[in-house]
């Protein structure tokens, strides 16, 4: 857990933060220590790429690939530049998925982790282009791709050409399972609109954090076409596992573990 103690070192030992659910005040230090954790009430703060990997890799062993790749508003979208402005200076990410090669315990890996932090992680061209790219290095290369999403769905800003991500990225990650290769998807909060429809859901191993929200479309858009009362827990993680669309719901704590099990469960004899 070397990246996790260098993020320890990092982090202010008397910064105050206030849970947004509990309202519990508690530092920054015991914050991160908790594994982004609220330690009064088990609230799961959304973590950020850079976050993401360091909690979860080996140390120094991250090598970023698809890099360079930036969005433009084809489309002459009214606001969507400056949204991406103020994304990529918020976040210091070209977008809203980072993609590299890592270890887990010393097991080789492609890794991709969605940013919720750039604009709820849309899935839009680049995106897309970066996730492709992404399995078909893996595929090239026989690694496992291990996947976090998070996303709100499809960037409208780029119309028919977001949704065209699907279908993309669906079509690598049918090739990469062809060539007999472990894909595992982390569902974190929130999974929803067409990355769900798509390769969040395609993964051979589906795991989820505890309470995500996963689905596709809104609750209320889901009753309205259903003319049905929905369960209070509907689209949460847990809903999920119970109606078989997860195979586990792994404490945050647990998953580093859990994902360098399910890597040398897996690995090729060479």
């Amino acid at each position: 857990m070397g990246l996790f103690n260098d993020m320890l070192q990092k982090v202010s030992g008397s910064a105050k933060i206030t849970c947004k659910k509990c309202g519990h005040e508690d530092t920054e230090y015991n914050l991160v220590k908790n594994f982004y954790i609220c330690p009064n009430c088990g609230f799961y703060y959304r973590l950020g790429a850079r976050d993401r990997i360091r909690l979860t890799v080996d140390k120094k062993s991250f090598h970023e690939l698809c890099t360079g790749l930036t969005s433009k508003n084809f489309l002459e979208f009214p606001g969507y530049q400056e949204k991406l402005d103020k994304a990529r200076s918020t976040t210091k990410e070209e977008e809203a998925v980072v993609c590299g090669t890592a270890e887990i315990d010393g097991n080789a890996c492609a890794v991709f982790v969605m940013d919720s932090k750039f604009m709820m992680a849309s899935m839009g061209s680049v995106v897309g282009e970066k996730i492709t790219r992404l399995f078909e290095y893996a595929t090239e290369n026989e690694l496992p791709v291990i996947g976090f999403t998070a996303s709100g769905g499809a960037r409208m800003q780029e119309g028919i050409i977001s949704l065209m991500q699907m279908a993309k990225v669906s079509g690598a990650v049918k090739n990469h399972s062809n060539a007999g290769l472990l894909y595992v998807t982390v569902l974190t909060d929130p999974t929803t609109g067409g990355v769900t429809a798509s390769f969040a859901m395609q993964g051979d191993v589906i795991l989820a954090e505890p309470r995500a929200l996963v689905g596709f479309a809104g609750r209320r858009v889901v009753e309205q076409t259903t003319k049905s009362q929905l369960p209070d827990n509907f689209q949460s993680a847990e809903f999920l596992l119970e109606h078989g669309f997860v195979d586990a719901i792994v404490q945050r704590s647990e998953l580093r573990d859990t994902l360098s099990e399910l890597l040398t469960i897996h690995k090729r004899s060479v």
